[in-house]
């Protein structure tokens, strides 16, 4: 039994976890870098340590450094959040080698699952359909992988066996490419989760990318928190999340199907703790199993939120040894919640990411609404971490609400200093195709657009056009009053007191 957990990542994520520890009255330890020394989770957290300089294969990557910070604070347990070192099977059994607890599976889990190539060997033993691609297990070369290509069939993904979040992944459109293709996508798996290594996946046309939510104890009981739509991507990033999903919320069958195939795979290595089970559906409905991320996913608060279930607590609940409080039948989505990742990023510029301090922020507020950050008024936004800035969450009693109340929240949200994809949401909320729910992985990408989304809307480039006329003509009225010099050489006065002298 631990009463003193330390917080292995950083932003929103170690805010949130924090604040679960804080509830639960378990002390807390945060650890950070050069560049998050005024961080929000530092400032949050009962104690703090630095770890390294920004770069975070010099700090937030350097497991050796955070459990040396653990054992110096007395804390028994790590929670790893998502992203670093969430999915590595070595930082947890470094872990438990050391005494300490590691909230989050069994590092055996993490080697099966965590590697998403052994992953599908593994699941595939089970009798779960994957997603057609290279078979086995183990690293293999980039000859071997050019060789499985033409038997798996242009389009295919190259995707990084460690690690998630779109880092490492490459789309090849055919054989000539792919050299150069393989080589960028294992320097990038390299620098993000330390594992260069890389398999291939056959794209499947119009799907969507849904996922299940697994929670399972160390007694044998597992359960699912139902589904959750993440096809709106971008590069493989997701950008917005939503549960139920539009595509399964009338298909009870089928989402039956899904969870039971989710559990299954969950139980085919031992799972312990939450993990996601995620999965890619055809538009006739067949399924396949893509990946399972072992660790914490950035858009569960939408789960929460219509479930009821805090699951970060029941996280540390389950690495205590306890029981899980729900069974399968305690489990009722009430309602609908949508997740916007607020990033720092240009939307009108390909979305690059921006970088600077934040000078002026305000949140929304207000029922059914929930934002999850780790930034405030004079945070400076870096280039060493990812772009995501806050999650903002909204509830509603049905879709068209949360849409409503989502539309009404990024009106509210106010962020200066950095640029934000903000604009970008609130085109996405106009959709038609997305308010219909008829969207896949491609969306985004292929048939989305800001220009094209404002179709339809009133034309405020007037508007602007004379507003800035009228704000020009003030400016040149306020630069235009003042004051002339006397043609005298002195003033008013004093040519008075003069003319009252001559006069007596």
């Amino acid at each position: 039994m631990f009463n003193k957990v330390l917080v292995a990542n950083r932003g929103e994520i170690a805010v949130r976890i924090i604040r679960a520890c804080r509830e639960l009255g378990l002390q807390t330890v945060a650890v950070y870098s050069d560049v998050d020394r005024q961080a929000l989770h530092v400032r949050y957290a009962d104690e703090a340590y630095h770890i390294g300089p920004s770069p975070s294969r010099d700090s937030y990557l350097r497991g050796d450094k955070i459990i040396e910070c653990a054992k110096k604070s007395g804390a028994g347990a790590i929670h790893p959040g998502y992203g670093f070192l969430a999915e590595r099977a070595d930082f947890a059994q470094a872990c438990l080698d050391e005494g300490i607890v590691f909230i989050g599976p069994k590092p055996s889990s993490i080697a099966a699952m965590g590697d998403k190539a052994v992953a599908r060997a593994t699941v595939s033993r089970a009798g779960v359909p994957v997603v057609p691609g290279t078979e086995g297990e183990g690293a293999l070369s980039d000859e071997e992988l050019l060789a499985s290509a033409a038997s798996i069939g242009f389009p295919l993904l190259i995707k990084a066996t460690a690690g998630g979040g779109g880092k490492g992944m490459r789309e090849v459109h055919n054989l000539e490419e792919m050299p150069f293709l393989l080589k960028a996508a294992r320097r990038e798996a390299e620098a993000a989760f330390g594992d260069g290594n890389v398999y291939l996946e056959k794209m499947v046309d119009g799907a969507r990318h849904i996922e299940f939510q697994i929670l399972a104890d160390a007694h044998g009981n597992v359960i699912h928190l139902g589904e959750r739509e993440c096809s709106l991507q971008r590069r493989h990033q997701k950008l917005l999340e939503e549960t139920p999903s539009p595509f399964v919320a009338d298909d009870q069958e089928l989402r039956q199907k899904m969870g039971d195939v989710a559990v299954k795979a969950a139980q085919a290595v031992g799972y312990v703790n939450a993990g996601t089970i995620e999965f890619l559906v055809d538009k006739d409905k067949n399924f396949y199993f893509l990946e399972m991320n072992t660790r914490l996913q950035v858009e569960h608060p939408v789960t929460e939120m219509v479930t009821g279930v805090d699951i970060v607590k029941e996280q540390i609940r389950i690495a205590r040894g306890r029981q899980l409080r729900y069974s399968q039948e305690d489990i009722n989505q009430k309602g609908w919640a949508i997740e916007c990742r607020i990033n720092a990023e240009d939307p009108y510029n390909h979305f690059m990411p921006s970088t600077g301090i934040i000078s002026h922020i305000l949140t929304p507020t207000g029922p059914g609404v929930r934002v999850d950050t780790g930034v405030y008024s004079g945070f400076e936004v870096t280039p060493f971490y990812d772009s995501l800035i806050s999650k903002l969450i909204v509830w509603g009693e049905t879709r068209a609400e949360a849409i409503l109340r989502m539309r009404r929240a990024l009106e509210e949200y106010r962020i200066l200093g950095v640029r934000t994809n903000i604009p970008f949401h609130q085109r996405l909320m106009d959709s038609h195709r997305f308010m219909a729910g008829q969207f896949d992985t491609k969306f985004i990408e292929e048939r989305f657009s800001l220009e094209t989304a404002e179709e339809g809307l009133p034309d405020r480039a007037p508007i602007a056009a004379v507003m800035s006329t009228l704000v020009a003509h003030r400016q040149t009225q306020l630069s235009a009053q003042f004051i002339q010099r006397n043609e005298r050489d002195t003033s008013n006065w004093k040519w008075i007191s003069r003319w009252e002298r001559m006069q007596r």
